[in-house]
């Protein structure tokens, strides 16, 4: 179908549906005004007004190659015309050859590939094999995480979205990982911040019991919850923690997987090895769903003999696979982790060194590769955050008049609570980007009147 645009009588068809008929995750549905999505095209969507915004958030950070992308969307259609769907019991080549490529571009002896349906139901199963393999049932995770919005993943959260959802899963304890700017553990370097969150994650696993702790999962790059890089040796101090009391390492790269960050897995920049890593979103920018964990040898091996307690109809599903392995042949063609690592630190990191410099509402900035968060503060000396923590309604008023500034110059932000996340599509080109930051810059100047 072509689209004629503007069309505002389909603008109000869309919208009338939506309301009458649409529950949306997240929200009171009566407080909601979704914005009609009429097409979209590399870095760019269009509303049905003939609107373009520039999508500086990759929708929720997983549409790495951007909107119909032609070689994701060709793959797709030729696997339809050939075989639209088998059930995960069989073997599909679509499937095995995906499971290879990640295979082969995973750290260590992580060689086999659990397919699920998103990055939650990953999560779940990467804890239900923890849980098997060392007949423990507890698991940590950080405060400051997410982890999806299923039973156990839920409850591995540890954002505000997880209050609501309790009980669940209650063999979840929580800990702080390292947040140099906001250091709770009143560290004055990254060193520091790395050495005292370490002792305070191993006091967690002494007082919540090392025999009964079956997992420790951590989001390489924590995510939502502020972009938070981990400062120099804390993964590898989570590795050796792991190791000195028999816990499984589960790496959550949901969403800094494939290319977010200029590495396949963002453990590879940190060179360390997990046990299991889970992944969705960039495996094939979310054009058909598809998650899964890559399983390292020692935990593979214990299911050659014993059946493994999971299964869902769409594991590996053709069209999904199909995608991934698109992905993998657009990412070696067009260098996109070369290019995400060139435009992370030659255009993103400069710019947004610059914006922090003239702006005294930004309080830091920090990030990696197309992955970066601006931290919104009321007073850049006490870095009091310019909204509340789970700020809402009338509190979230002034980051909520800078995303409105922004969307107002065509590009759409990403926004939690007191920060402007960074994540456009891996395939956004220079001038786009600097375009985007160019409007951040501007709609800053809105946060700053709040300053002091």
């Amino acid at each position: 179908m072509t689209l004629t645009l503007p069309d505002l009588a389909a603008d109000a068809q869309v919208r009338a549906d939506d309301r009458a008929h649409v529950f949306h995750s997240w929200s009171a549905q009566a407080l909601i005004d979704p914005l009609p999505v009429a097409s979209g095209e590399g870095s760019t969507f269009r509303d049905y007004a003939g609107n373009a915004y520039l999508d500086f958030s990759s929708q929720l950070v997983n549409l790495n190659l951007g909107h119909q992308h032609p070689d994701l969307v060709a793959a797709i259609q030729r696997q339809a015309g050939r075989l639209a769907t088998i059930q995960p019991s069989m073997a599909s080549d679509v499937r095995g050859e995906l499971a290879r490529r990640i295979a082969e571009v995973a750290p260590g002896d992580l060689d086999k590939v659990f397919f699920t349906n998103g990055g939650a139901d990953a999560n779940e199963y990467a804890v239900r094999m923890a849980r098997a393999v060392t007949g423990r049932r507890k698991v940590l995770s950080m405060y400051r995480s997410y982890h999806g919005g299923t039973a156990t993943a839920i409850s591995l959260t540890g954002d505000p979205r997880r209050w609501p959802n309790e009980p669940s899963d209650g063999s979840v304890a929580h800990f702080f990982g390292p947040y140099p700017y906001r250091s709770s553990f009143h560290a004055d370097s990254p060193e520091q911040e790395t050495e005292r969150s370490l002792a305070h994650l191993e006091q967690v696993i002494v007082l919540e019991g090392a025999s009964t702790i079956a997992a420790i999962i951590i989001e390489t790059i924590v995510g939502t919850n502020g972009v938070l890089v981990p400062p120099p040796g804390y993964l590898a101090g989570v590795r050796t923690l792991a190791d000195k009391y028999g816990i499984v390492y589960i790496a959550d790269e949901v969403m800094v997987g494939f290319g977010r960050v200029g590495e396949w897995f963002a453990v590879n920049h940190f060179d360390v090895v997990p046990d299991l890593i889970t992944f969705a979103k960039g495996v094939n920018s979310g054009y058909v769903p598809l998650g899964g964990v890559v399983i390292s040898q020692r935990i593979a091996e214990y299911f050659d003999t014993v059946a493994f307690a999971g299964g869902l109809t769409y594991s590996g599903h053709p069209l999904a696979c199909a995608a991934g392995v698109a992905t993998f042949e657009v990412f070696e063609r067009d260098g996109i982790l070369e290019r995400v690592r060139d435009l992370g630190a030659r255009v993103v990191e400069p710019r947004l060194r610059e914006i922090a410099a003239v702006h005294p509402s930004v309080g830091e900035v920090r990030g990696l590769g197309l992955f970066w968060a601006i931290e919104l503060v009321k007073d850049p000396a006490t870095r009091e955050p310019l909204v509340p923590f789970n700020a809402s309604g009338a509190d979230a008023t002034p980051v909520a008049e800078v995303a409105a500034a922004c969307k107002r110059a065509g590009v759409w932000p990403f926004t939690h609570f007191n920060r402007l996340h960074v994540a456009p599509p891996l395939i956004i080109s220079e001038d786009e980007l600097r375009r985007g930051l160019d409007v951040i810059d501007e709609a800053l100047s809105l946060a700053d009147a709040r300053v002091g």
